[in-house]
């Protein structure tokens, strides 16, 4: 039978060493943990950087008189759509990666884990594949919307290959069992995951706008 973690003693929520004492020291937390604080900053200057990417996009669209500009293609519209479809349901796997390792169901955790990796992996692994054809196709022309069309998808992407890492090396983290650190890490990557993929739907609809 296993213990009640509330009556679990923790000195210190960094001495939690067993799931129970992970669970207990995780309940008696007054506030968040400073990880997702460093999260909720990155994600802040994140986007603010995003933010002038578009306001930059916008700013050459209100001082072209046709765009995008002639001879360059219009952006594809329905497999974004249906790749931030799937980008987005990343999400729920990962919150829910956290509140299990919060709980203590380490199984279910890495379970939640290798879902969400495997569907961000695939995303990832057809926008590059798509991005090199683009490069190859049409090349960077010398204007302003080909620059900021490639440099806002280039930003998203690399967004988007941290977002693995982190989901990697957190997988590869709980291979090793729970400790405080480790939840700490699932909820800001969690975290980080969601402003990805709102920073994703804001590029996409950005670079769709063309065609409006």
């Amino acid at each position: 039978m296993s213990a009640d973690p509330a009556r679990v003693p923790v000195p210190r929520t960094t001495g939690a060493e067993s799931p129970a004492e992970v669970v207990a020291a995780v309940r008696r937390r007054a506030g968040p943990p400073a990880a997702w604080w460093g999260m909720v900053v990155l994600i802040a200057s994140e986007a603010t950087l995003f933010g002038a990417f578009i306001g930059t996009y916008y700013y050459l669209r209100f001082e072209t008189p046709v765009w995008p500009p002639l001879g360059i293609p219009e952006p594809k519209v329905v497999v974004p759509l249906i790749l931030i479809g799937c980008l987005a349901l990343t999400a729920p796997p990962m919150l829910l990666a956290y509140r299990a390792a919060a709980a203590g169901r380490l199984r279910a955790a890495r379970g939640y884990l290798v879902l969400a990796l495997v569907v961000q992996a695939g995303y990832f692994a057809f926008e590059v594949h798509d991005f090199r054809d683009q490069l190859h196709t049409y090349g960077i022309t010398r204007n302003a919307y080909s620059s900021i069309y490639y440099t806002l998808l280039g930003a998203d992407h690399a967004h988007v290959l941290l977002g693995i890492l982190f989901t990697a090396w957190l997988l590869a983290k709980l291979a090793g069992g729970l400790t405080t650190y480790r939840v700490n890490a699932a909820q800001a990557i969690a975290w980080y995951w969601v402003a990805v993929i709102l920073l994703t739907f804001a590029v996409i609809g950005t670079l769709l706008s063309a065609r409006v």
